[in-house]
């Protein structure tokens, strides 16, 4: 299973409608509204790297509201398990 956190920036008041629209995505096992330079924490546990990709490009940033992403992905070696 591979992992990745996205963080996501949303348009003013619209965080919550964009968390929620992102908690229905499959793959995406985690969102939390954060302060700061972003607004939006995401968690995605996928099978592979490609279903990842797939839902960020695909999915996430096709969000109505989304700004923007950044990605944050998991080295393997150092997982933390």
């Amino acid at each position: 299973m591979e992992t990745a956190y996205v963080l996501v920036k949303s348009a003013i008041a619209h965080e919550m409608e964009v968390m929620n629209d992102i908690l229905k995505i499959n793959y995406v096992k985690e969102a939390r509204g954060t302060f700061g330079v972003y607004d939006i924490f995401v968690k995605i546990e996928a099978p592979t790297q490609r279903d990842i990709e797939n839902t960020i490009t695909k999915k996430i940033r096709k969000v109505k509201n989304v700004l923007s992403t950044t990605t944050l992905s998991v080295i393997p070696e150092q997982d933390g398990k």
